[in-house]
């Protein structure tokens, strides 16, 4: 492996290992790794590390780093916490690029913990080492028989054989992910889990799986990241090999999210940014265990359709209204079959149901051979890029393996196509039919969640090279939060545009300005320190006349005295009154992982109530900024329903699109910028930012 996370490789694939805290004992935790590793046939090295031994589990044990033979790969921590630092200075002198480091007590407890762990980290980084842990349950690859861990998970049995690996931050989840996996038999061999992360994280985990050539589906437990660059990076390097990424990312309530910094001192960050950032790069979202390793096992077989529709078999008209339901529902597509090829299947069986879901009925008992045939032409009339078979009991009794036969036929024809079976078999028969090119589900919604992922993924690995972002002249922000004004003046040199307006100090300068724009106008008090201008009745609108202009002047000073005695009063903004728009919000937030982040919903309810919302991390082009507006919910409203006539949805994407840049040239002063009114227009009049706030 030569990509840019090869430095994992001693860690993840190592020929020599030395175990520091060897134990003779195979149930303790120094033990446990030699144990496993002597039982399942690892081929490289091992080097048990004990002053008080001179042999341990049949193997020469040395007294201390420094009397190793040669330099290992890998060096196993296994001791306490007081004894951590000067072991990594051991192993750092000796020249080990690895180390798992079992020992806990560091960052997971408290500030001194934190503390250590950093030493921890220098040392390693003096001497070019990496560092896995501490407080983690380590590696294993069952392929290799490499069992860096103590975990007892292989009490009750080793991985089965396949193509699916698992990154973990939690040591105990990742193996539950693993045995629920074993138990199904489904083939997960390899996890890796990152405990503290001090050193190696998440990110660059899935990114040496992306470039491991033995992984071909990454299945991930995360509980918050901790830095955003690698685990960038590693999303794409898979999006790239197309390799799919299947993920639980637990910490949605903020209940959840406490947890998560308590368990693994990481950054569980906001929950909808963190989706935002996974749907962007292609990465299908668990929300549960089962979940995850139905996606992850339909994935091995590494079709992913473009443009995904399901064709369903089933034996039973009730299961193809309960899939049919699942489908639409999650919104993937089952057109009805050609017209001529319902006539032909009606010729076949005359009381099936043709259309989609094709119900065959019991029938196929009495002629095994129409099983294929109503098979065949969901593949070739229909044309379904997936074929969903319902046979439930039936594909575990004795006529099972005949019926196998007859849907081996189908897929040994079309090998480009998914090919998915709801049974209820014992073990060797559903090993039978997986063997045959068909992934088995108990569950039907299960396999159509699963199916319909498959589509994602293919979309995501297809998809066209995203449009360059927009060039913005670069602007320097003030030191504190501008005026609204300001705000305006700073967002109009990058080219977003706010309603006609101008800054008064006097009374005479409104009025003078009103006359200029045309009534009517509105007013607002301009202040620095009064962010929501409206929550002190800091906002006139519908001012009609140059009498209403000045007593509307001096009312504005007036509640602001009152309600904020001490802020910075630079005047009144009056502003051309925009009549016709659709009111939307855009925004950016500063998100402690990913940085800036882009917001666009539309105003009022939807927004307030119904969180009617999108975000991407900033910057994007106009392409991502037109495909974020018109995803939300209350698009149409943007789109020209009921009669309406279409708002300016391309000035609208280009203000986002430049509103994005804007911000990620900004730097990390930026806190926030809400732009709350934007009036979209009817078409080819453009956008315009009614208010402006911008926080330092």
């Amino acid at each position: 492996m030569n990509g840019g996370f090869s430095t994992l490789t001693p860690l993840l694939a190592p020929r020599s290992i030395a175990i520091i805290g060897a134990s003779s004992d195979p149930t303790r935790i120094g033990g446990r790794p030699i144990a496993f590793m002597k039982d399942q046939g690892f081929k490289g090295t091992l080097y048990p590390v004990n002053p008080s031994r001179a042999e341990i589990q049949g193997l020469k044990a040395y007294p201390s780093v420094a009397d190793l033979p040669e330099v290992p790969d890998l060096a196993i921590v296994a001791v306490p916490a007081n004894l951590a630092l000067a072991t990594v200075e051991a192993l750092g002198a000796k020249g080990v690029k690895g180390a798992i480091l079992f020992t806990a007590g560091f960052a997971e407890v408290d500030e001194a913990g934190q503390a250590e762990q950093d030493k921890l980290v220098a040392i390693a980084r003096a001497h070019g080492m990496r560092l896995l842990g501490p407080n983690c349950l380590g590696v294993f690859d069952g392929r290799t028989g490499y069992y860096a861990t103590f975990s007892s998970s292989f009490d009750s049995g080793w991985p089965i054989p396949g193509r699916i690996s698992i990154a973990s931050q939690s040591g105990a989840y990742g193996t539950h992910v693993f045995a629920q996996a074993r138990n199904r038999r489904i083939g997960a061999s390899l996890c890796v889990m990152t405990g503290n992360e001090a050193d190696i994280t998440l990110g660059e985990v899935i990114g040496w799986l992306a470039e491991n050539p033995e992984t071909d589906v990454i299945a991930v437990y995360a509980e918050g990241i901790r830095e955003s660059d690698n685990f960038l990076a590693s999303l794409a390097a898979a999006r790239a090999a197309k390799k799919p990424i299947v993920m639980m990312k637990v910490g949605r309530s903020a209940l959840g999210g406490e947890a998560a910094k308590s368990h693994t001192a990481s950054i569980a960050g906001d929950d909808a940014i963190t989706d935002a950032v996974l749907r962007e790069f292609g990465v299908i979202r668990a929300r549960t265990t089962e979940e995850l390793l139905d996606i992850a096992h339909t994935a091995t077989r590494k079709i992913y359709p473009v443009r995904n529709t399901l064709g369903v078999i089933t034996l039973s008209g009730g299961a193809g209204v309960l899939i049919s339901d699942v489908a639409e529902q999650i919104g993937l597509d089952m057109p009805a079959m050609p017209g001529a090829a319902q006539a032909r299947l009606k010729e076949a069986i005359s009381f099936c149901a043709p259309r989609n879901p094709v119900d065959c009925t019991a029938q196929v008992a009495n002629d095994m051979s129409l099983l294929k045939t109503f098979t065949e032409s969901l593949v070739v009339d229909g044309g379904y890029s997936s074929i969903l078979a319902f046979l439930t009991q039936a594909g575990g009794s004795n006529r099972g393996i005949e019926m196998g036969e007859q849907l081996r036929a189908v897929s040994d024809a079309h090998p480009d196509r998914l090919f998915v079976l709801n049974v209820l078999a014992d073990a060797d028969r559903v090993a039978h039919f997986e063997s045959i090119g068909w992934i088995c589900h108990e569950d039907p919604t299960r396999a159509v969640m699963a199916i319909d992922a498959m589509g994602r993924y293919g979309t995501a690995f297809n998809a066209a090279p995203l449009a360059a972002p927009p060039i913005v002249p670069k602007v320097r922000l003030p030191a504190t939060t501008p005026s609204e004004g300001e705000a305006k003046r700073l967002l109009g040199e990058a080219g977003i545009p706010s309603a006609p307006e101008q800054a008064c100090a006097t009374v005479e300068e409104a009025a003078a300005a009103a006359e200029a724009f045309g009534y009517p106008v509105v007013m607002k008090i301009l202040s620095p320190d009064i962010v929501h201008k409206s929550e002190i009745g800091g906002v006139l609108l519908d001012v009609a006349d140059a009498d209403a202009v000045r007593n509307g002047f001096s009312l504005l000073l007036a509640r602001a005295k009152a309600a904020a005695p001490n802020a910075r009063i630079e005047g009144v903004l009056v502003a051309r009154q925009l009549k016709g728009g659709v009111e939307c919000i855009l925004g950016i937030h500063r998100d402690p992982v990913f940085g800036p982040v882009a917001m666009f919903g539309l105003g009022g309810i939807f927004v307030e109530i119904l969180k009617d919302v999108v975000f991407r991390r900033c910057p994007f082009g106009e392409d991502v900024a037109e495909e974020m507006i018109r995803s939300i919910k209350g698009a149409p409203l943007l789109l020209g329903a009921r009669g309406r006539r279409p708002a300016d949805v391309k000035a609208l994407a280009a203000m986002l699109a430049r509103l994005s840049v804007f911000a990620d040239q900004a730097g990390d002063g930026l806190r926030s910028i809400d732009l709350n009114p934007v009036l979209a227009m009817p078409e080819g009049k453009g956008a315009f930012a009614v208010d402006a706030v911008i926080e330092i």
